[in-house]
């Protein structure tokens, strides 16, 4: 462990039991197809969360790639195997996958991150794993996803376009130029030399943060920019979307971290984010809160599908929930600033959130309440916590 950045009031022994206790759960969640969302219980086959997710399975294949247990990379492994050999025909890669009944679903309006994550998690599953060919063994599979997103781009911006509700955050209103989803395109573009990933970054940095000084170098994203400007006061943060006349004020805190994370946003830039997050209290029940003013009812933005297994309203799930997964990728940007001794302090509260009824890794927690909340027995929580563990520690 890297002894430099622990405060002497850190509970290591919490820590390390988290550590223990989140293999151990990764272990009860593996199959020989690859690992599932969560532990099975009928509230989790209700829910179709006893399968293989292809966002979630690429995201715990960072973790357990980064383990250095040989039954967890294996375990990895098979997931993203199951996940390229389920491919749609266009390259997508599948919402969920039930190998037992062979079962593939593409989520109702595109589910574009799991595509996305794939990508991510096969090239950077190379570059943890000694000898691994994964890469070159899917590398078919890999040149069709990156056609499928490649004709999602806009042709002039080099950015991707979406549906609503066609994320991770499936039940909120994000349409159009969604920045969660272009902060992970241009990650993919760097891991896998696309020549363009320089002007997706500005792309970016002038459509989801349109209160820089410059002005967007495209006329129409000039009156694009121009209409929010008008609309609402300056924010540290990256817009959560940008549409033709609409756009996400509610600061997307996931994606604002990942953003930090892949290098969309400066160090100066990120420097202020960080200050925002932690002057509005967002890391805290637990991190992270992944919604920094929640949609409310009236709100134009608000759409009845909110209401979903009752899920959205303000502070709860995609709408202003801590979610334990998403505090990890916090961690992660916090080190990535050279902030390592707040990224420890925050890894301690995250130990404590997965250690809530015994343990349980619970999938979300109320925004405002700490209350615990949604699908016990998380593998994308347990999967997180070790790779912002091996990375903290200097091993990855």
């Amino acid at each position: 462990m890297n002894q430099t950045f622990l405060a002497p009031s850190l509970d290591r022994p919490l820590i390390d039991a988290c550590y223990d206790q989140a293999l151990a759960l990764l272990r009860r969640n593996a199959t020989p197809a690859g690992i599932l969302a969560a532990s099975r219980t009928e509230s989790a086959r209700a829910r179709n969360y006893d399968t293989i997710f292809g966002r979630d399975a690429a995201i715990c294949a960072l973790g357990m790639a980064a383990s250095n247990e040989p039954d967890l990379i294996s375990c990895a492994r098979a997931g993203l195997l199951t996940l390229g050999r389920t491919q749609a025909a266009n390259g997508q890669i599948a919402n969920f996958v039930r190998p037992e009944t062979g079962e593939v679903d593409f989520w109702y309006t595109g589910c574009i991150d799991a595509t996305l994550w794939w990508l991510i998690a096969l090239r950077r599953f190379d570059d943890l794993v000694p000898g691994s060919d994964l890469g070159a063994l899917l590398a078919p599979q890999a040149a069709r996803s990156l056609r499928w997103l490649g004709c999602q781009e806009h042709p002039a911006w080099g950015l991707l376009q979406q549906n609503e509700a066609s994320d991770w955050a499936d039940i909120m209103p994000r349409s159009g130029f969604v920045l969660y989803t272009n902060a992970l395109w241009f990650r993919v573009k760097e891991l896998y030399g696309l020549v363009d990933a320089a002007r997706t970054r500005q792309s970016a940095g002038e459509l989801f943060y349109p209160f820089a000084a410059a002005l967007p170098t495209s006329q129409r994203m000039q009156r694009m920019t121009a209409n929010i400007r008008q609309g609402m006061a300056p924010s540290p943060f990256f817009l959560s979307f940008v549409n033709f006349t609409s756009w996400g004020k509610e600061a997307d805190l996931f994606a604002n971290a990942l953003a930090l994370l892949t290098g969309l946003a400066d160090s100066s830039h990120g420097q202020r984010i960080v200050s925002a997050v932690l002057e509005g209290g967002a890391h805290r029940p637990y991190p992270l809160r992944v919604v920094g003013t929640p949609i409310e009812e009236d709100d134009p933005l608000w759409r009845p599908y909110m209401l979903r297994h009752e899920q959205n309203l303000p502070w709860q799930y995609h709408n202003g929930g801590s979610w334990p997964f998403a505090g990890a990728f916090w961690i992660l940007a916090l080190d990535r600033l050279g902030k390592q001794e707040q990224a420890w302090e925050e890894l301690e509260v995250l130990a404590l959130a997965n250690q809530v009824n015994d343990w349980e890794f619970n999938e979300w927690f109320h925004g405002t309440t700490g209350a615990p909340m949604g699908m016990a027995g998380q593998s994308w929580n347990a999967a997180m916590f070790l790779l912002a563990y091996r990375t903290l520690t200097d091993v990855v």
